[in-house]
């Protein structure tokens, strides 16, 4: 269960404020988005201009053939091999940066460290400033049960500033007793990042995935084939393995359900629900080529994404928990 805290937005596990996210300019100094990642990368494989560079970057050596530019020639090795060699460039291209960020009432829960929006926010602005450090574009949207904010990609402080006045607004409206009608569900972000990312750009997409389903997966699909698309699906312990005596309520802001975990079939059903749930992410990750970079509530932000940025992934980069 939660170590009991102080309700407060001064308690930086259960709400953020502005001073804590921008405390992450600092923290995200050493992290890389770079597309020459190590080989056990979440982001290895993605596109060879996956941030914008300084010009030209090396790939590689190969025999010269005719109508190469003979200004590439790498006389060293031509001389050393007897034949001509030239050397590959690729340009490095613009690419903006995309970050989408889950504030419902699905997201404020947590078992053990932080709530799951405090992670969410976090993350956000780990990524936000790295992306700015490197010279880059970089924007985001910020959606709850009943709002969409959305700050364009822009090479500028003050616009990371503006995403994260967002996000922290967003997070302070989440309270246990707060009343949702209408919640909103993860396809209108995704409708709206299709309308900001026609193609080229990177896009985070930090959330819970409450809602899996087909219209969701079909919104995934067109994205991931124009841009490059990274899920960050942000979970909690409990929700994989609830404790087997325990007596909950879950609410969705309209209405309250008694969850009696002590009932054997109401505990396997839970299982069940979250093993389908990561099977799902885990399979556009498989189908659409789409890596996974799972977060959960339980550690911290900082760690957790320093660590999967050298992950071993070929889709998926660890086991959701």
């Amino acid at each position: 269960m939660r170590t009991p805290v102080s309700d407060s937005p001064s308690d930086p596990r259960i709400h953020v404020d502005m001073a804590h996210l921008r405390s992450f300019a600092s923290k995200a100094t050493d992290l890389s988005f770079m597309p020459r990642q190590p080989v056990r990368s979440v982001l290895n494989g993605r596109s060879a201009s996956a941030l914008r560079g300084r010009g030209l970057d090396f790939e590689e050596l190969r025999g010269y053939l005719p109508g190469d530019d003979v200004r590439d020639i790498d006389w060293k090795v031509t001389a050393r091999t007897g034949r001509p060699h030239i050397r590959v460039f690729t340009e490095e291209r613009d690419r903006p940066a995309l970050i989408v960020v889950d504030q419902r009432m699905s997201m404020f829960f947590g078992s053990k460290l932080n709530m799951k929006a405090v992670t969410a926010a976090e993350a956000a602005a780990l990524i936000a400033f790295r992306i700015l450090d490197q010279g880059d574009r970089v924007g985001g949207i910020v959606f709850t049960d009943h709002r969409l904010q959305e700050v364009r990609p822009q090479r500028s402080h003050a616009a990371v500033q503006s995403f994260l006045g967002k996000i922290a607004e967003a997070n302070l409206s989440l309270h246990a007793n707060a009343e949702v009608e209408s919640p909103m569900g993860i396809r209108e972000p995704l409708q709206v990042v299709a309308q900001i990312a026609k193609r080229d750009h990177l896009i985070f997409l930090i959330s819970d995935f409450d809602e899996v389903d087909w219209r969701s997966e079909r919104l995934i699909s067109s994205l991931s084939r124009r841009n490059d698309v990274i899920l960050c699906p942000v979970s909690d312990p409990m929700t994989r393995t609830p404790p087997a005596d325990l007596k909950l309520v879950a609410s969705d802001g309209r209405m309250q359900a008694e969850i009696d975990t002590s009932d054997r079939a109401t505990l396997q059903a839970l299982a069940r629900m979250s093993q389908s749930h990561a099977e799902a992410l885990q399979g556009w990750s498989r189908k659409f080529g789409i890596p996974l970079m799972p977060l959960t509530a339980a550690e911290d932000t900082v760690a957790q994404v320093r660590r999967l940025l050298g992950a071993n992934v070929r889709g998926v980069t660890g086991r959701m928990r």
